[in-house]
């Protein structure tokens, strides 16, 4: 579904009448807000297949520190391969690196281990060590949220039941009870929604059969 459309559908819900964009009025712009905040949320929940991606970063000799464009600021289950020699690094805290670097003889060579370092602003950094002493290719596997939806015509990636049910809660709670079902109950019907869409999800994936609402 577009943004405009999982507007409406929560509009529709508050019995209010549909508009032709996200930002006609005050009312259909805080709408669009509170998608956004529930999107956030069930992205958060679960590693949704759709937002699977692997970035490519190619070292380059005496560089430690790089920035994984398309990593984003909220990636997670990260798995880095090292496709040039056919390993897999290892994830370590960022201090136990920056001392390898700073209270030993630097170290270079094939990178072994790394380490999430910042950003800078827009996309994640990652520290590697030892040192690259050459050009190596890291695959980062990783499941990286979608960015906010802004434009009337941005597709939602994940499942968006769940992402209406969670909308029209925040849009209940913020206008008080007025005849309609309760926060408190829909609330109630957008965790079970999410609930039955990450199970169908993860029957797909027989790794992955254990989730707990909480």
């Amino acid at each position: 579904m577009t943004f405009l459309q999982i507007v409406n559908d929560v509009l529709a819900r508050l019995r209010e009448a549909s508009v032709a964009s996200v930002t006609t009025s005050a009312y259909s712009t805080l709408i669009g807000k509170f998608c956004n905040d529930s999107k956030r949320q069930v992205e958060d929940a679960w590693n949704w297949e759709s937002l699977h991606t692997t970035v490519t970063l190619a070292t380059s000799s005496g560089t430690s520190n790089y920035t994984v464009t398309g990593s984003g600021l909220r990636q997670k289950d990260a798995r880095v391969n090292d496709s040039t020699n056919d390993s897999t690094l290892r994830n370590v805290p960022l201090k136990w690196i920056l001392d390898q670097q700073q209270l030993t003889t630097v170290q270079t060579g094939q990178p072994t281990y790394y380490a999430w370092a910042g950003s800078n602003g827009t996309d994640s950094k990652v520290e590697l060590f030892p040192t690259p002493d050459g050009t190596y290719s890291l695959k980062f596997n990783m499941y990286v949220p979608q960015a906010a939806l802004s434009a009337d015509a941005d597709v939602l990636t994940i499942p968006y039941e769940s992402v209406i049910a969670g909308a029209y809660a925040r849009a209940l709670v913020e206008r008080g009870e007025d005849g309609g079902l309760s926060s408190s109950e829909a609330y109630g019907l957008y965790k079970g929604i999410l609930a039955d869409q990450i199970s169908l999800e993860a029957s797909r994936s027989v790794e992955n059969d254990v989730f707990v609402v909480c």
